[in-house]
């Protein structure tokens, strides 16, 4: 196994295969609406990567449905976990949130809930919320990162740091039956004309390997139509990495990871119509077959052991 992947993970847990449902239940951000900015990540259209948001506006039942019979015509799943993927998917107040988190209910395949969000969006009240679900359902809250360097979430205007994160990792933590996954991505800029380094990334890894946090997604930065990044990109402003640059670092970065962080994503994915740049992240199963063939590369050529660096057995 190059890497602990949330397929065969699931697959452990349920005994079968589990196909995650992404859905856009209507929330707005923080970033975008005025409270915290408007706007937005420099990087960010939830166009370029969450279908639902591309289509016109459905019932969030429907949505649900669509994707579970999807999933089961497509990658023979019979288990389900329901993704409130688009936008800060805890940004409302708690009835709005319990009333659209309730949907998953009504369909007994469904097994699960993933909620993504800010660190700075949750409190405790939404994690009693999400924790009540827990008893009958597997609850993973995803957290947007990035990164843990300040100069690079000003850049990007993030509008949070890593102390907000660590400290909403605790009181998740707290609750002891939700489940954390962090978002990060390689290949950030951290001020006009320069990405971060080498050492900035790892030092990204390193601490959520110190964290030993549930699950991570990884993914490369990619410039998508209509946003500041694509604007900083035709300006000169920003390069984005090439193939084997992030395979190398995709790599590198799993290497400090705990072996129990279930990887969720590796990747990116963009519509064409969508994507500036970089067109390599089109191909996605050679994104990923690069990476595996790294993995393998650099543990039987540099430790023979097959465990991430500062890890033993467990």
């Amino acid at each position: 196994m190059c890497y602990y992947k949330f397929s065969e993970y699931l697959k452990q847990k349920f005994g079968t295969r589990v196909h995650k449902v992404s859905v856009d239940a209507g929330f707005s951000c923080p970033n975008k609406d005025g409270k915290i900015s408007a706007r937005g990540c420099i990087f960010c259209d939830n166009r370029g990567f969450s279908f639902n948001t591309r289509l016109p506006s459905r019932p969030l039942e429907a949505q649900i449905e669509e994707g579970i019979k999807a999933g089961r015509r497509r990658f023979k799943a019979e288990r389900f976990i329901v993704y409130f993927q688009a936008y800060t998917n805890t940004y409302a107040p708690l009835p709005v949130l319990k009333t659209k988190y309730d949907l998953i209910k009504k369909y007994p395949e469904v097994v699960g809930i993933s909620i993504a969000t800010r660190p700075d969006c949750v409190d405790d009240s939404v994690l009693d919320l999400a924790s009540s679900y827990a008893g009958r359902y597997e609850v993973w809250m995803e957290y947007g990162l990035q990164s843990i360097h300040k100069e690079t979430l000003n850049f990007i205007n993030r509008g949070h740091y890593y102390d907000d994160f660590l400290e909403t990792v605790e009181l998740t933590r707290k609750k002891g039956n939700i489940k954390i996954c962090a978002h990060l991505i390689v290949g950030l800029p951290y001020r006009w004309g320069e990405r971060e380094t080498n050492e900035m990334i790892m030092e990204t890894a390193k601490e959520m390997g110190r964290l030993r946090l549930d699950g991570i997604k990884i993914h490369p930065l990619h410039v998508i139509k209509g946003t500041e990044l694509e604007a900083i990109f035709l300006k000169g402003g920003y390069q984005p990495m090439e193939l084997e640059e992030y395979v190398d670092l995709a790599a590198e970065f799993l290497e400090y990871l705990s072996p129990n962080t279930v990887i969720q994503r590796i990747s990116a994915d963009c519509p064409k119509e969508w994507l500036v740049a970089p067109l390599w992240i089109s191909d996605k199963h050679r994104v990923l077959r690069r990476i595996e063939e790294r993995v393998t590369e650099k543990r039987s050529s540099e430790t023979g052991l097959g465990f991430p660096r500062g890890f033993a057995a467990e």
